[in-house]
């Protein structure tokens, strides 16, 4: 048997089922390969449920956490602490900062376990799709243990290098992108206000430098006033939070600004919708 077959039986658990941990957990699920999901909020009828994060962490080899935050990670760990020991891998999906990867990583090996920083990128289409991208962290071994778990669940896997280059590098891509949406909802805003329509806006942006993935995800955001959440406010701007305690980024232009703009979009009632939301601000 070929090593890929080997790890290929490995079992996974799956902690957090919010808007991508349910898409991932089902995929595994329909895999063959998920052990058990949990949620803090109950979700009895979900496939594999557990009833706690230990049940989770006792019946898989591995145990991915997507969660909301850096205190909802370190809850989940030092409930599932007991169930870790050799043989176990702690696979942390949830976006958080650098200081409380290696605060987490330090919990779980002391057990005996392994530990993997796999934050990622894509939304809930791209979960459904299988095409999430992961940012890997870790021990070159234990990435390649892993990784034909994950490569049920998404398009590509990047070797980042260490679990704080790992998350330091999500951070960044989530204030690029928070960047991107803030500039899309203000040049949209600025033309819709000359009477310029948004079929024409959007066929001049396709053909201009600045067109981007962003803006193809969010068009039909903008165009139809739904924002039903594939990336919340709230969680984005606990990102950007997260980022302006990263060291060395305490004093970033755009990340303050962006960073507040979500923070008035909270205030305003919409920290539960889609992040393009803040265009309503510019109203």
């Amino acid at each position: 048997m070929t090593d890929t077959g080997r790890t290929m039986k490995k079992s996974i658990g799956v902690i957090g089922l919010g808007i991508i941990g349910s898409v991932w957990a089902r995929h595994y699920d329909d895999a063959g390969v998920l052990a058990g999901a949990w949620n803090r909020t109950p979700q009895p009828g979900f496939p594999k449920w557990k009833p706690t994060p230990s049940d989770v962490a006792e019946a898989a080899d591995v145990v991915q956490i997507v969660v909301a935050d850096p205190p909802a990670v370190k809850g989940v760990i030092e409930r599932i602490l007991p169930a870790l020991g050799a043989g176990k891998i702690v696979v942390q999906s949830s976006t958080i900062d650098p200081a409380s990867s290696s605060e987490f990583k330090a919990l779980v090996e002391a057990r005996g376990a392994r530990y993997l920083e796999a934050p990622f990128t894509g939304s809930k289409p791209a979960a459904e799709q299988k095409k999430s991208v992961y940012y890997l962290g870790g021990d070159a071994a234990v990435i390649a243990e892993v990784e034909p778990l994950l490569s049920l669940v998404s398009e590509f896997r990047y070797t980042i290098g260490t679990n704080v280059q790992a998350t330091t590098l999500k951070l960044a891509m989530n204030l690029n992108i928070a960047g991107q949406m803030q500039a899309l909802a203000e040049a949209l805003t600025m033309v819709r206000k000359s009477g310029v329509t948004d079929d024409l806006f959007f066929k001049v942006i396709r053909q201009n430098v600045s067109y981007s993935g962003v803006t193809a995800l969010k068009e039909p955001k903008l165009r139809s006033d739904d924002y039903a959440p594939q990336f919340s406010v709230k969680h984005l701007l606990k990102d950007l939070r997260l980022a302006s305690r990263t060291a060395g980024c305490d004093a970033f232009p755009l990340l303050d600004t962006v960073r507040e703009c979500l923070h008035r979009a909270d205030q305003a009632g919409f920290a539960d919708e889609d992040f393009s939301v803040i265009i309503k601000l510019l109203k």
